[in-house]
C-alpha cells in the first residue's frame, strides 16, 4: 500500500511548494491536494473568504501547474484532492468545478467533495449529478465523504449525510455512477453517536471505497491526530480493508499533528507522519 497525506496543514506554515517538497523528502508516495483555502467559510461572521492570491484568484491554473512541476521535480504525485466546504454555502458550491479542474491539472484521480450535511441522499444526488459531467470531462472521480453534525449540548456528533454505513451506501446507490466513489474518513466513522464504525462502513461500501482519510481521536471529538496516538483500534480496520481488497492509498488527514511544531522544525513533524503512515501500510501488506 502506498502512503499519502493532506498538505493543507503543512502549506499553511511553509507554502504549497515547500509542503510538496517536504512530503517527498519525508517518504510519502503522494499527497492529498487540500483546497479548503480556495474559499473557506467564516462561520462566526457568516461569510465566505476567498484566497484571491492563489487558488481562489484569476491565475489559479498557472499556480497549480507550478505545483505540478514542483511535484514532478520531487518525484511525488497527487493521488487525491479535497474541495472547499461546507457545501451548504452557495458561494462555496461555485468553487467545486474549479476544484475538479485543479485536481485534473495537478494529476489527481479523485476529488473529495462533501455532501451537504443536512440533506438526504436523494437531494445530495442532485448536486453530484450536476457535477459528474464536468468530472468525467476532466477524468476525475468525485468521492463523497462520511460527515457528522455537532451537538454542543451533548458534546458529541449527531448523524449527518453519509455518517452511518447504510446512509453512505444509499448515497452511492442513488447516484449509481462509477465516477462517484466513497472516501471513508476513519476518524469520523468512529465518533460516538453515529451508530456505525469504520469496519462496518468499509465492509458495507466494498468496491465503492476508493479513498481514505486516516487519523485518530478519543472516539468523541474530531481531533485529527496521528493514527495510533489515541483510542481508535486500527488492526480491525486494516483487516476490513484487506477483506474488501482495498487498493487505494493510505492517506493521512492528521492535520493537527503539526500544531506543536515551530515553523522551522515542521519537517520533523512531516517525517513522523510519513513514518507512521508507512508503519500502518506495512501492517496492511503483511496481513
Amino acid at each position: 500500500m502506498k502512503i499519502s497525506t493532506e498538505i493543507g496543514s503543512i502549506a499553511r506554515r511553509v507554502g504549497y511548494e515547500k509542503a510538496i517538497e517536504y512530503c517527498s523528502k519525508a517518504g510519502f508516495d503522494a499527497f492529498d491536494f487540500s483546497m479548503a483555502d480556495m474559499a473557506s467559510y467564516d462561520g462566526k461572521n457568516d461569510r465566505v473568504i476567498v484566497n484571491k492570491s492563489t487558488l481562489g484568484g484569476d491565475d489559479y491554473i498557472k499556480f497549480v501547474r507550478k505545483l505540478k512541476k514542483v511535484a514532478d521535480d520531487n518525484g511525488i504525485i497527487c493521488n487525491q484532492s479535497h474541495a472547499p466546504h461546507p457545501i451548504f454555502i452557495p458561494e462555496i458550491r461555485s468553487f467545486l468545478y474549479r476544484a475538479i479542474e485543479c485536481t485534473a491539472e495537478i494529476g489527481g484521480e479523485i476529488c473529495i467533495i462533501h455532501p451537504n450535511n443536512y440533506k438526504p441522499a436523494e437531494e445530495n444526488a442532485e448536486m453530484y449529478f450536476e457535477l459528474l459531467p464536468y468530472a468525467k470531462e476532466h477524468n476525475v472521480k468525485i468521492a463523497a465523504e462520511n460527515m457528522w453534525v455537532w451537538d454542543y449540548e451533548l458534546e458529541q456528533a449527531l448523524p449527518g449525510a453519509c455518517s452511518c454505513h447504510q446512509d453512505f451506501l444509499k448515497h452511492m446507490q442513488v447516484v449509481n455512477d462509477e465516477y462517484l466513489v466513497a472516501c471513508v474518513d476513519v476518524g469520523h466513522a468512529e465518533l460516538k453517536g453515529l451508530d456505525t464504525s469504520a469496519v462496518q462502513m468499509i465492509e458495507t461500501l466494498g468496491g465503492h471505497l476508493q479513498a481514505l482519510h486516516i487519523h485518530d481521536n478519543d472516539l468523541r471529538h474530531d481531533y485529527h491526530k496521528l493514527p495510533g496516538s489515541m483510542q481508535i483500534d486500527y488492526m480491525p480496520i486494516l483487516k476490513a480493508l484487506k477483506r474488501v481488497k482495498y487498493n487505494g492509498y493510505f492517506t493521512l488527514e492528521a492535520y493537527n499533528h503539526l500544531s506543536g511544531y515551530e515553523t522551522d522544525n515542521i519537517f520533523r513533524g512531516v517525517k513522523e507522519m510519513a513514518d507512521t503512515a508507512r508503519k500502518f501500510a506495512n501492517l496492511f501488506d503483511e496481513l
